[in-house]
């Protein structure tokens, strides 16, 4: 079985144009899609992703940066990560492009999980 691969680093931005914008004039990157609501950038191999938070709660309760990973057995990462003390954060998700799910790990640090469909 293959390792985990990083997919993604999320930030919960209010306004993800603007950000997406800072980042590709700013820094550089490239931007792949970019909504209201989501955006997609990348820099080499870095994939940036940034989505919308109305909430400056969400902002600073520790939802800033999230690690996304694409997995090949999502239960059996989400019962590995439990074992160690994570916390599933709602339910494992079955969307038509595969499973996801959040997990909260130690410190309260948010860890995304994917599985292609």
């Amino acid at each position: 079985m293959a390792a985990a691969s990083l997919r993604w680093i999320l930030q919960a931005h209010r306004d993800v144009p603007k950000a997406a914008k800072l980042y590709s004039e700013g820094l550089d990157f490239t931007i792949n899609v970019c909504t209201l609501r989501w955006a997609e950038l990348q820099s080499g191999p870095l994939k940036l992703a940034l989505f919308y938070s109305p909430s400056e709660h969400g902002i600073q309760k520790g939802y800033s940066s999230i690690l996304s990973f694409t997995v090949t057995d999502i239960n059996n990462t989400v019962t590995k990560l439990m074992a160690l003390c994570a916390e599933l954060d709602g339910p494992i998700k079955y969307e038509i492009h595969g499973k996801v799910a959040a997990m909260r790990c130690v410190d309260g640090h948010m860890v995304g999980l994917y599985e292609p469909a």
